[in-house]
């Protein structure tokens, strides 16, 4: 089953002291472009975070907010280094009247002094590392969820526009038919007004004609396309599908459109084929979302 590499999920846990949110966002992109906002208080767990997110998001602009709310909020509170303050203060105030400023904001520049208000971030104890990991993970489940149901609707969507290309080959099978015995007459009455009927040698004429509708056939080109398209559908419904391996697939399946509309000659089939490129060039712009 596929999935999209666009995801949302977030997830809230809490216990007597604190409460954790986790929000995990994803968009499109080739490799794993991972950005993770937590509090300083728990910084110390990014890397175990970054390690799961590489394992269990594997790619996309993925982007982890966390935060955290106390139920006592003055636990984490900031505390004001009284003895420092009053000495910086003094210290202005002597700095003031010696150069004659007495109208500057002395306390406001004390207090925005090295150390004074110092942060209560010390580091999480393990019950709130473990609520943390519990939001994370709930979280990641979310959003691997979305990632599930918007994968089913470009499964259904990608499917829909593989048979569409299938549909679009067999009208290509139906008016080839007449196609080679239309460029035979046509070149035979070409050369026949060019040289004339009784100056062209048969046998010559035949093998020339030979080499360059071979040139024309489409035969290996339908057989190869028509097998490209269900091995991309074998693909979609397997269990490992990923975007990667359709992307190749879906190459391939150009390749062979490109070779059709250049040997087939035929206005009908060059029509036909500019429907298969337009159904392609769609399976592509959503396989950039195919995880």
């Amino acid at each position: 089953m596929i999935k999209s590499m666009t995801g949302y999920g977030v997830d809230t846990q809490e216990n007597e002291n604190v409460k954790y949110t986790v929000e995990i966002k994803s968009l499109n992109s080739k490799f794993l472009e991972l950005s993770i906002r937590l509090p300083k208080a728990v910084s110390d767990k990014e890397l175990t975070l970054r390690s799961e997110c590489s394992k269990l998001i594997e790619r996309g602009k993925v982007n982890v907010m966390i935060s955290s709310e106390y139920t006592d909020q003055t636990a984490k509170a900031s505390s004001i280094n009284g003895e420092l303050l009053k000495k910086y203060y003094t210290q202005l105030q002597e700095i003031a009247q010696q150069v004659g400023d007495t109208k500057a904001s002395l306390f406001d520049l004390a207090l925005n002094m090295p150390e004074v208000v110092a942060t209560n971030d010390d580091e999480i104890d393990e019950e709130e590392g473990k609520v943390l990991l519990a939001a994370f993970y709930q979280a990641v489940d979310k959003f691997n969820t979305f990632r599930l149901d918007e994968g089913k609707v470009l499964k259904a969507d990608l499917e829909n526009r593989v048979r569409l290309i299938l549909d679009y080959l067999v009208e290509v099978e139906a008016v080839e038919g007449d196609r080679i015995p239309l460029i035979r007459e046509r070149i035979a009455n070409y050369m026949d007004a060019a040289v004339g009927k009784e100056n062209i040698d048969k046998n010559r004429f035949e093998q020339e004609l030979i080499f360059y509708i071979d040139k024309l056939d489409i035969t290996e080109e339908k057989v190869r396309l028509r097998s490209h398209c269900n091995y991309f559908l074998n693909a979609l419904n397997a269990p490992d599908s990923n975007g990667k391996k359709l992307g190749f697939i879906s190459q391939e399946m150009g390749r062979e459109i490109n070779t059709l509309g250049s040997k087939a000659n035929d206005a009908g089939i060059q029509q036909v084929v500019v429907r298969m490129k337009e159904e392609l060039e769609k399976i592509k712009e959503q396989l950039l979302n195919v995880l």
